[in-house]
């Protein structure tokens, strides 16, 4: 009675012993496999991590070279731009010479204006003596007039007398004598006159001319005059403004 328990007893312990060792055989399994999923999933976030990284090191290298060419491009710019700066300065200083000559030229303008109203003040004046010339040669020319009217009448008046001492025979030789020298001073006067009226005819004749000559020119300078200061104006309103163009 007593074997069959005993052998029944050794048989559970056999069972208990075989469970166990199968337990332990499983719990190591699952450690291996859990280990193995750890290593796995650590290489995992390893290669996810080295992934990254790449990842961020080609942004970067994009960035760097985005940052190089934008960086050549500003030089580039900068270049360009200092270059276009010099040529308008360049431009600036031929502008400031072209404009301080053209205000030079403006002043000789003023300056040649300002003789040729001096000198049309001079043509005025001549005018003005011409005008008076003419009427002297005009007062003149009656006295002369006057003068050759007088001579005639003595002339005549010789003559009469001449003709009366005749009449008067010896009495009369001496009135006679005077009658005869008095008409010869008449006839010389007489000559003179004439000639006298013929010069001022000549002067008459080269008062006008002149008179006509200044008179032209005065017109003519005044007409110069005035396209000299009305282009002298306008070139100075000019300068000025372009002069505050550029300031602005």
């Amino acid at each position: 009675m007593v074997l069959p328990y005993l052998i029944e007893g050794a048989a559970l312990v056999a069972l208990a012993a075989g469970a166990g060792v199968a337990w332990r055989g499983r719990t190591r399994k699952q450690a291996r496999d859990a280990a193995h999923a750890q290593e796995a999933a650590h290489t995992a976030a390893l290669a996810e991590a080295e992934a990254r990284h790449a990842a961020h090191e080609e942004e970067a290298a994009r960035e760097h070279e985005a940052l190089a060419a934008q960086i050549e491009s500003l030089r580039a710019e900068l270049a360009q731009r200092k270059s276009l700066a010099d040529a308008l300065e360049a431009a600036l200083a031929s502008e400031r010479a072209h404009r301080d000559d053209a205000m030079h030229h403006a002043a000789r303008i003023a300056s040649d204006a300002a003789r040729l109203k001096s000198m049309s003040s001079t043509f005025e004046r001549w005018h003005e003596q011409m005008i008076s010339l003419m009427a002297e040669n005009n007062d003149m020319h009656k006295k002369n007039q006057e003068l050759s009217s007088i001579v005639s009448h003595v002339l005549i008046v010789s003559l009469n007398a001449s003709i009366e001492a005749a009449r008067a025979g010896a009495a009369g030789r001496g009135f006679s004598i005077v009658a005869g020298e008095v008409r010869s001073l008449a006839t010389r006067s007489q000559e003179l006159s004439k000639s006298y009226r013929d010069s001022l005819n000549r002067n008459d004749l080269i008062t006008t001319a002149t008179f006509q000559d200044i008179q032209a020119g005065g017109k003519m300078i005044a007409a110069t005059l005035a396209s000299v200061e009305a282009s002298s104006n306008q070139l100075q309103v000019q300068l000025e403004a372009a002069y505050a163009g550029a300031q602005a």
